[in-house]
This record gives structure tokens, sequence and C-alpha cells, in this order.
């Protein structure tokens, strides 16, 4: 009897590591992009203890790590720009194999619905689009719609090629911006997709901002329930951005705003917070380029401008970005359809900052005014070429003194500079400009690119 008990360990041990189970992150899987040149962290599971060994088909490296304790493990591989298509093996006791691997550009886009708008929902020359979409170096991650009270660690989701059958569910501007970036990049691109249609910004911040910031915590009480999505700070944040928040990627697109009309006023402070938290999540300054929300008809008031104007005053931070949307809105349609322009736009502001390339692409951004007597002078960033619309020609620049009551004023342009004057204003103070939810600028730039609303008066 006692041999067989002796017996039956041994054979108990020697199974012993077909229980086991390297496994890693749903981010990680069959036909992904890893950034090329760089240090990626891979990360995962394993028995406590357990040795991983990790080697590729773009190096002969190879790299050994261990689980801790809480039978997790993580390490940085060094990637390089070998055309792919690749292989990545983690081995412990059991193996896992990624494969047809990319290394290439890895970019985040994230936001409410109108970055999560496909070409299945309905946008301009969707046929053409979905029929010429075949791209084997364009790949999606989508991330499924998850809210959570805690960070988690883990996500679902699955990396696909494009073609007409995912390319027509997948985020439109998300496709166009990769496309953009393909071609004239020449290498691979993976956009990871991680929006949610009707969403404010809080649901995607971490819960502590709102614990010691009583702006943003008074912000947060002024959001509505509505059917499309949670209100409740932190949920996505910790569901669906955390437990990506270890990838290394080269940079963020933003598309998010319309929900947050309700408390434009501090949209200012919520949208600058969010930047800054996933960048010190990610512990890099990443690019973090956004688009602004389109003009539409909001009802009585200044909210969508307000949004707007706030957007605006975001690019004080470093490495930020804003496409413009006012030329290819809909003022009675809040997605609008045109998604290829901002897919573009998008894609040559990473060109011109991320990549050197010579490219013209930013919109006119005011920067100042002065006076001379009853003249106003405006001035412009990027302002090379400025000049008046032909569809739209009228002014939509106001003026007003101390008092703080606007006037329509008269505009010139001279040497990319705007002069305003009006008669009702004898000692102008304050400059607005396009200030209404449904105003679509007027002021364009050499790029073609409008320019934003504004206001000096705050």
């Amino acid at each position: 009897m006692q041999k067989l008990l002796i017996l039956f360990s041994l054979c108990f041990l020697s199974q012993a590591p077909a229980f086991a189970n390297v496994s890693l992150p749903g981010v990680f899987g069959d036909n992904m992009v890893l950034q090329r040149e760089a240090n990626v962290n891979i990360w995962g599971w394993a028995k406590p203890g357990e040795e991983i060994e990790i080697s590729s088909t773009w190096s002969d490296k190879i790299y050994t790590t261990k689980a801790d304790k809480n039978a997790m493990w993580s390490i940085e591989i060094q990637t390089n720009a070998k055309k792919g298509p690749h292989q990545l093996t983690i081995t412990g006791y059991n193996q896992v194999n990624l494969k047809n691997l990319l290394l290439g550009e890895l970019w985040l886009i994230s936001g409410q619905s109108n970055m999560e708008w496909s070409a299945s929902a309905g946008i301009n020359n969707a046929e053409a689009a979905i029929r010429n979409s075949t791209n084997k170096n364009i790949r999606f991650f989508s991330v499924d719609h998850r809210t959570a009270d805690s960070p988690q660690i883990d996500l679902e989701g699955n990396w696909v090629e494009s073609s007409p059958e995912t390319m027509k569910y997948f985020s439109a501007i998300g496709y166009f911006f990769a496309k953009k970036l393909q071609e004239d990049l020449n290498v691979p691109i993976g956009i990871i997709n991680a929006s949610w249609g009707g969403t404010p910004a809080e649901v995607w911040m971490p819960e502590v901002l709102f614990n010691k910031n009583d702006t943003l915590k008074k912000a947060a009480k002024m959001l509505e329930e509505n059917e499309w999505g949670p209100i409740k700070p932190a949920l996505l944040y910790n569901a669906m951005i955390y437990p990506i928040s270890s990838m290394k990627i080269k940079g963020i697109l933003w598309y998010q705003g319309e929900s947050n009309t309700i408390n434009a006023d501090y949209y200012e402070e919520i949208f600058t917070s969010l930047i800054k938290s996933w960048r010190s999540k990610w512990e890099e300054d990443l690019p973090f380029y956004y688009a602004q929300i389109a003009p539409y008809d909001y009802g009585e008031g200044f909210a969508g401008v307000k949004v707007r104007d706030a957007q605006r005053k975001v690019l004080k931070l470093s490495k930020t970005g804003m496409v413009m949307t006012s030329d290819v809105g809909n003022i009675h349609d809040i997605h609008p359809q045109d998604k290829l322009t901002p897919g573009i736009r998008f894609a040559n502001l990473a060109l011109a900052e991320v990549y050197g390339k010579k490219i013209k692409a930013h919109a006119p951004q005011f920067d100042y005014i002065t006076t001379e007597g009853k003249i106003v002078k405006v001035h412009f960033k990027y302002s090379e070429g400025l000049k008046i619309g032909r569809e739209n020609p009228e002014s939509q620049f106001e003026i007003a003194g101390s008092d703080k009551k606007f006037y329509p004023a008269r505009m010139e342009i001279k040497n990319n500079i705007i002069h305003l004057k009006t008669k009702a204003v004898k000692n102008p103070v304050f400059v607005r400009y396009s200030w209404q939810n449904t105003a679509s600028s007027n002021i364009f730039n050499v790029a073609g690119l409008p320019a934003s609303s504004f206001t000096t008066q705050n």
C-alpha cells in the first residue's frame, strides 16, 4: 500500500507542469501590432516562481523572468523595425505562441460616439471605403464595453487585420487615421479602440482625481443619467483603460465632449485632468490629439461653444493638438457623416508633430489681442494665408467694453492679422469669435483649416 502511495505521488509530481497556466492579458494576441523600435512591456500570469522565457523571430535575444508570489510576471523586451509577420513565444511549464505579429506604430483611440462611429453606422462614401479597406498592415483591437468599480488587470477584445468585414464595424476615424499613416510612413499601424458612445469624460478618469479635487467632484454631480452609458466617475477608466496602461504606445487620439455640455463651465479642468492622469499612468508625456466637437444645436445658451473654447484652452498642455471639425459638422446631426476629414487631420498632426513630416497641420489658434484706439487687432498662431471663407464671408467677431456687452464688429484682414471695429464700443476690451453653439468658423489659414471659436472675456 505504501509503495502505491509513493508511486501515485511521483506520478502527480511528474504531471505538475501540466497544470501550470502561463497566460497573457487579452490585449496580447495573434495579429497584433507591437510598437516598433522600443522597449515593450510584456506581462502575464504563471505559477509563483515559475521561470518564463520569451523569444521572438525579429531578434536572437532570449529574455527570462519569474512569476512573483502573486502569480504575475512582466518584462521589457526590445523591438526593432524588421519586416514581419513575426512570432512571439512565451515558455514556462506550458507555451504560448503569438502569431502573425507586426512591428509598427501603435496608437490608442478613445472617447464617445463620434470616435466609436463606424462605416456600418453611416458615413460619407461608406461603400467605397469598406470595399477598399483590405490591408494586412493595418490591425484593429476593439476593447469590449465593460465597467468596473475598481481598476482591472485584464479586458476582452481581439486583434484583426483590416478588411471589409472588420473595418466596417471599427472606428471610421481610427481607420482613416491608420490608413493615412500607413500610406505615408509605409509601416504597419495598430489601433486600439476603447470608446463608448454617450459617455462623459468623468467615466474615463481615475477615481482618485475626484477624491482630491472639489471642482471635479462638483462637475461630476451635475451629470444626468442617460440610456447610452454610465456616468459614474472611473467606471470605464477602470475597465477599459487601466488594463492596457502598461502597453507601449506611440500616442492617443480623443474625440469626446458632447456629453459634457451639461457641465461645460468645468470642462477645461475636467479634460486637463484626464490628459494629465493618463500620461501619469503611462509614465510618459504621450502625444495627445483630440477633435474639437462640431457645432450643433444644443438649444439656448452657449454650452456647446463653451466646450469648444475649453478644448481650445487645453492646447496649453505640451504635446497636444486639436483637430477642427466646425467646417465638416452638421448642426442638426450630432454625428457628422464626414469621418474621413477628421481622420486625415488627426494623421496630419501626428505626421507633423511625431514623425517630423513637413506638413501644415495646425489650424489658426487665437494668440492675443492689441488695441489702437477703437481698433482691435486679433493675432493668431499658424496665421499664414489667413483668409475669409467664400461661403460665409460675414464677420463672426464681436467686441465689448468693460461692461461685457458684445456688439457685432466689422472685420478686415491685414498681413494675417484681423482688424476689428464697431461704433457701438468706444473703448474695446473683450473680443469673441463664432460664439454660438451652431456657429461654423469662416476664418481659414493656408492649410485650409478653420479657426476655433473663442472669447477673451474669461
